[in-house]
């Protein structure tokens, strides 16, 4: 491994890989065929079809990998030269993955903000080719005069070269002399050929020739919260309301929601997210559970957004004024909090633009407007917008919402359905928005097919829901986890939410406590953002029959909920999360995406992941590795072995290493094959941290 210099410590960018920098240029360019002298091809991080920026967020250990190749036996290096966005110029050596595929990788943890270049050089090593076959045809008495004088002019080369430090150079000149004395024997000269010195001395500063250069490609690195957090999803209008005594809910207001954001933070999350805080329709207003008759005090949906206190660009008045929405955001940055706004591109028969913009809407035979439907869901208190009558005006008014709320001290944007839009309206308007507000994120509510979905994260969207809430056996989980680290992370960052308003899965309908708590640490230590939506520490898991929503679906009506009740007697899920999160701050290997690696257990229930980060490109300093063996069914206890590929922390088969439960505090000693036992209606997860030798 090349060690990191001197340079990478205080440069934008962290690396186990860098060397110092060098001019390069293309030795024997081509013009007349695409292929270069040595092909460069497949490189990566890239993202289908190349119309779009890979992505990354500030901090991540992004993988270079590239395929490279030559003619014959002659060897090659690779190296990936990097560009910061303030124009720091750095240069990474790429090692062999050793797959007999040509592979090549090594890995970057980019820290600035903005576009970053890069490109891929491919040269002839002549060191490592001579070192390769000196070796074999010393050892073996053939040609060896031949070899030893190749060395040798190698070594004056690296000698002429005045950048190389003069220690290095000395030791290079004694070793040129030392292979043309022919007092010394074979056995000393093979010494200097497997010298892992001189192998250093050249993985630094290598002897290039017949360089190929590949296309210049770029990687857009945006802000850490764009990437890595824990989110809570709770609605302003229940938190404080209140029931007066004539049975009726007095709304919850942004000054008494603000009470909660110390528990909030307190728990460990970073985003706290609002559903739609304007005002709400009075028109085909739902009821309870999404009835057709709502009752005197029935809030109504918050997606149905308009009516005639204003629309997008306003606040519910039960909720306070503007002034008390912005002191909510100052409130909840003063406790490390950041407020996350939902953008719902839709309209309640009542809102301003269905009588100033009718065109925005798709109006039917009879002369109605059409309503939302999601078959057999429909939304008759919500009108879809049409984006083909008027594209230009609808562009325009949504980019001046955004702005709006940006003003406000909003960031963060989760978008509602935007599947249910047209992709070239996202691009446009978050590349418009980005262009003005670099620091913005939006986090796509995109439950549809893997084409939009993955369309969207292309298309500019930095988080994306997925289908985790749906993925609960083992074989479910590993193959989801495994495509999120390894197939798509170039472009799309998954945030697991576990629940949200319109989501209780069977999984935890039926699953129970466990199945809160098994669900819980699976989002929290598989991706860098996951989230939960309120009542999920409370257990909530009674649907709508026939539904996969909570019945008094908090959508439709106020949850008054006591959560001080619930933590004294025991009865909340609050400090579980807080364990989470705090284990989630003390491990920088939760933080990252890519590193995720499935591990092996003789039972159809026990999910076991690894993630590691090493010491070279940790924020601490230090390398870190997590182990999470999860029983994933609720209703059971298992006990197996697990098999562990233990050689990506750096520990041989067969070898013992120490590991700390993380939320238990236990400390046992593991090897590759071990006995676990997890008890669903306990301990159903652990959490392990290896120790590793420093």
């Amino acid at each position: 491994m090349v060690k990191t210099t001197r340079a990478a410590r205080t440069s934008p960018w962290r690396s186990a890989s860098s060397i110092p920098v060098r001019a390069a240029s293309d030795s024997q360019p081509d013009r007349t065929t695409v292929t270069s002298r040595i092909p460069i091809t497949l490189s990566s991080p890239s993202v289908p079809d190349g119309r779009f920026r890979p992505s990354a967020f500030s901090g991540e250990i992004v993988p270079f990998r590239t395929t490279a190749f030559r003619e014959g036996h002659d060897r090659i290096g690779v190296h990936v030269r990097l560009f910061s966005p303030s124009g720091d110029e750095s240069l990474h050596r790429l090692l062999a993955l050793n797959d007999g595929f040509d592979r090549w990788e090594t890995a970057v943890a980019p820290l600035e903000e903005g576009v970053w270049r890069f490109q891929f050089e491919a040269f002839a090593d002549d060191f490592a080719t001579w070192e390769h076959a000196a070796d074999l045809k010393i050892a073996a008495g053939v040609d060896t005069a031949v070899m030893r004088e190749m060395g040798a002019q190698l070594f004056d080369r690296a000698v002429a070269d005045k950048t190389r430090p003069i220690t290095e150079r000395r030791r290079l000149e004694n070793a040129a002399v030392s292979l043309r004395d022919p007092d010394v024997g074979d056995e000393a000269t093979l010494e200097i050929v497997r010298d892992p010195t001189f192998a250093e001395f050249f993985a630094m500063r290598p002897l290039t020739s017949l360089m190929s250069i590949g296309p210049p490609s770029e990687l857009l690195v945006e802000r850490e919260r764009a990437g890595l957090g824990s989110w809570y999803e709770f609605f302003p209008r229940s938190e404080g309301a209140r029931r007066l005594n004539d049975g009726t809910i007095k709304s919850g207001t942004f000054r008494s929601a603000t009470r909660r954001l110390p528990a909030v933070a307190a728990m460990g999350f970073d985003v706290i997210y609002l559903p739609p805080i304007h005002p709400i329709g009075r028109v085909n207003r739902k009821g309870r559970n999404n009835t057709l008759d709502p009752q005197p005090g029935d809030p109504g949906s918050p997606w149905a957004i308009g009516a005639a206190e204003g629309g997008h660009d306003a606040v519910h008045p039960d909720l306070g004024t503007m002034a008390d929405f912005r002191a909510f955001v100052r409130s909840a940055r003063a406790e490390g909090v950041e407020v996350a706004l939902d953008f719902a591109l839709q309209a309640a028969p009542d809102h301003p633009w269905v009588t100033s913009h009718p065109e925005w809407f798709t109006t039917l035979p009879d002369g109605s407007i059409a309503y939302a439907e999601n078959p057999p869901k429909k939304y008759q208190d919500i009108y879809p917008i049409n984006f083909d009558n008027d594209p230009e005006g609808i562009r325009a008014e949504a980019l001046r919402v955004l702005r709006h709320w940006i003003a406000q001290g909003v960031k963060i944007f989760r978008v509602d359905n935007p599947h249910t839009k047209p992709l070239q309206f996202w691009e446009w308007l978050i590349a418009t928005v980005s262009a003005e507000t670099p620091d913005v994120v939006f986090l796509a509510e995109a439950f549809t097919r893997p084409a939009p979905l993955q369309g969207l994260a292309l298309a500019g969207f930095q988080q994306s829901y997925t289908y985790f809430t749906w993925r609960n056996t083992k074989l479910e989980l590993e193959g989801f986890l495994t495509g999120l680290a390894l197939e798509t992370a170039d472009f799309l960052r998954p945030n697991l939410f576990v629940n949200t308003p319109d989501i209780l899965t069977e999984y935890l309908q039926y699953g129970g406590r466990p199945a809160y708590k098994i669900r819980a640490a699976i989002a929290a230590t598989g991706a860098p953002t996951y989230g939960v939506y309120a009542g999920y520490e409370l257990y909530e898991n009674v649907a709508r029959p026939g539904s996969e929503e909570n019945i008094d679906n908090e959508k439709y009506e106020y949850k008054v909920r006591d959560w001080a009740a619930a933590e004294a007697d025991g009865n909340s899920l609050a400090p579980y999360l807080t364990q989470l999160n705090e284990i989630r701050r003390a491990h920088p290997a939760l933080g990252q995406l890519r590193n995720l690696r499935v591990h092996w257990s003789d039972d159809d229930a026990i999910l076991v992941f690894s993630k590691r980060i090493g010491a070279e490109l940790s924020p601490t300093g230090h390398s870190d590795t997590i182990l999470v063996v999860a029983n994933v069914d609720p209703h059971s206890v298992r006990q197996t072995m697990v098999h562990l590929d233990t050689r990506i922390w750096g520990v041989e088969p067969g070898e013992r290493f120490e590991v700390e439960e993380l939320l238990t505090g236990a400390h046992w000693t593991w090897s590759d094959h071990n006995f676990v036992k997890l008890d669903a209606f306990t301990e159903p997860v652990h959490i392990l941290h290896v120790k590793e030798s420093r």
